[in-house]
């Protein structure tokens, strides 16, 4: 929907004003290869996309803000005093969440707004629909009521109010890829510190695929959890042979190597040396990377898929078969599973002259083996947050 078409909508919805409306746009966002990561102190790398959520904000005379969306029947309007008070379990309460962490922060709303988002992320895919919602609504408030709008921490807002006020216990991630990305780049972040590095990712005759399985995502928190667990025991035994050792993350190859066998349950042992390689593979994307180097980039993330189905089994068959299906293609670099596992997503490098095949032939193949219909989103690395001057 253009913002012309969306503006049109807006007037529809809440009529003429002589005050002037603005327009907000936030991107989803992809995780390109470090998988499971962020919570052992390692690395990861992901990117901003050309698709996301446009918000059409404009103010009222009085003390409401008023909420609706082209994508959700579900529309609000709370007053001021009445902020953060219930929950509604709808969509509005990921934009309600941003306003509770604005008053906490000392930086409340001093008049009224209408609001209508438009989201073209695919909903459920793992794209982070809702940190781009976040994101949009603290970076249009604080921009329009005067407030600091450094992107770093407006992400760490956002995910307070997913967190805290929404009740889900996202990480870091989402809303700083959404709030820091940048066209043509990916962004190296170290989620523990929050210290980050844009690294060129200029895709040229390649687009990136995301294919969503449409498998539900049943068991991720309870293997999630055991994974952790997993993890923090290699990492007790691993100390004692490296004092100095935060993070799992933190050991080199060879470090691994050297004590790996102090771990004596193999399962374990699979788990520690998925993070160990992960994040090299995290580092060495990054070099390759700065050379232009896609065909390589493109075996680390199959390499990456591997390890993520093999050592940390985190994989499951549905994802599986989507990635053997696109390593088929001529054109394909890469293709990995991508977000927490179980389910969700792929993402795939494929040459712009093949995305057609690999649409159809994957989309066939996914369904005949499968049993479902899965679905394909072609896209290109895009800027973060950002106010869209003169678009009105």
């Amino acid at each position: 929907m253009s913002i012309q078409q969306l503006s049109q909508k807006f007037i529809e919805k809440y009529g003429e004003s002589s005050k002037e409306a603005s327009v907000f746009y936030a991107p989803g966002r992809v995780n390109l290869i470090g998988e499971h990561l962020d919570y052992n102190g390692g690395y990861v790398l992901p990117a901003a996309l050309e698709f996301g959520t446009t918000l059409i904000v404009r103010p009222r005379s009085d003390s409401k803000v008023t909420f609706a969306s082209t994508n959700f029947p579900y529309e609000a309007s709370i007053d001021f005093s009445d902020i953060g008070k219930s929950k509604t379990g709808e969509w509005v309460d990921y934009p309600i969440g941003v306003m509770v962490e604005l008053q906490k922060k000392n930086q409340p709303l001093t008049q009224g707004y209408d609001l209508l988002f438009h989201g073209d992320i695919p909903n459920g895919a793992g794209l982070s629909s809702s940190a781009s919602l976040e994101v949009v609504t603290a970076y249009a408030f604080l921009t329009l009521e005067g407030g600091d709008t450094d992107t770093v921490e407006i992400a760490l807002l956002s995910q307070r109010a997913e967190n805290q006020y929404v009740g889900v216990n996202s990480g870091i991630m989402d809303q700083f890829a959404v709030a820091n990305g940048k066209r043509d780049h990916a962004i190296l972040l170290m989620c523990d510190t929050l210290e980050y590095n844009l690294v060129p990712f200029v895709t040229g005759s390649y687009k990136l695929i995301i294919g969503n399985t449409n498998k539900r995502r049943g068991l991720v928190d309870s293997k999630y959890n055991e994974r952790r667990q997993q993890c923090d025991e290699a990492l007790s035994i691993l100390q004692k042979e490296v004092p100095s050792l935060s993070y799992l993350a933190q050991l080199t190859r060879e470090q691994f190597e050297a004590h790996q066998d102090k771990i004596a349950d193999e399962t374990v042992r699979r788990r520690a040396r998925h993070v160990v390689e992960e994040n090299q593979r995290v580092l060495d994307s990054v070099e390759v990377l700065k050379n232009n180097d896609l065909k390589q980039f493109g075996q680390y993330m199959n390499d990456s898929h591997a390890s993520l189905r093999d050592l940390y089994e985190v994989s499951c068959t549905e994802l599986d078969i989507m990635v053997e299906e696109a390593q088929r293609i001529p054109g394909t670099l890469g293709a990995r599973m991508t977000g927490a596992g179980f389910g969700g997503c792929t993402v795939s490098l494929v040459h712009e002259d093949d995305v057609e095949r690999f649409i159809s032939e994957v989309g066939a193949a996914y369904k005949e083996r499968s049993g479902l219909t899965g679905e394909f989103y072609v896209c290109g690395i895009g800027n973060g947050v950002e106010e869209l001057k003169g678009e009105k």
